[in-house]
């Protein structure tokens, strides 16, 4: 029994099995770590090209605030034709409405988000795309738009007043396929990305 005591500690058979147990899931984490980071990185990726889209929608759309011109124009002289003077507090706009307290364009948001057809489908066509169609993680509390005043144009200009529009995303978060839910990182928030461009017609084209 002794004998056979002595070769069983000896004894090598499996050994390389349970190496590759132990190597093995250090392995696979090494994996999984690559995909997560590869995923996160087109969702970023993603992000930016939807706030980009988005902010040239909007130069060229109806305000997502009711009231805009008025409320920038508030503080014009009464003579036309001359320089657009003194500031006005910018406008956010966000799913729960317009801030300070303009009405919040619905149907002029739900295109700006989903597109003229209303849903999260690149493939679809003869329509115009939304933000969402480029990233589908985005909805429409992930928008936040703001106006200002640029200083641009002048008193009765019949287009309004030219203004600068910033598309920035708002509480997006990774969505991540393997490490998310295990190492607790679906919290982690994708940088806001503002994106700034110059309105146009702020007619609706879409």
């Amino acid at each position: 029994m002794v004998g056979r005591g002595r070769g069983f500690r000896r004894s090598e058979e499996g050994a390389t099995l349970v190496e590759g147990l132990i190597v093995f899931p250090i392995i696979l984490l090494t994996f999984a770590t690559f995909i997560e980071f590869g995923v996160a990185m087109v969702q970023w990726n993603q992000t930016v090209k939807s706030m980009q889209y988005g902010a040239r929608m909007l130069a060229v759309s109806d305000p997502l605030a009711v009231g805009l011109a008025g409320h920038f124009e508030a503080d014009y002289p009464p003579v036309e034709g001359g320089p657009i003077t003194g500031t006005v507090a910018p406008v956010v706009c966000t799913s729960g409405g317009c801030a300070p307290g303009l009405e919040l364009n619905e149907a002029g948001l739900d295109r700006l988000v989903f597109g003229s057809d209303g849903i999260c489908d690149p493939s679809a066509a003869g329509t115009r795309l939304g933000m969402c169609d480029l990233n589908g993680l985005i909805t429409r509390d992930n928008v936040q738009v703001t106006y200002y005043r640029s200083g641009l144009g002048y008193v009765g200009r019949p287009s309004g007043p030219v203004v600068s529009i910033t598309v920035e995303s708002r509480n997006l978060t990774f969505d991540f396929f393997f490490l998310g839910a295990l190492l607790g990182l679906e919290t982690i928030t994708i940088p806001a990305h503002p994106v700034t461009i110059t309105s146009e017609d702020l007619s609706d084209t879409i």
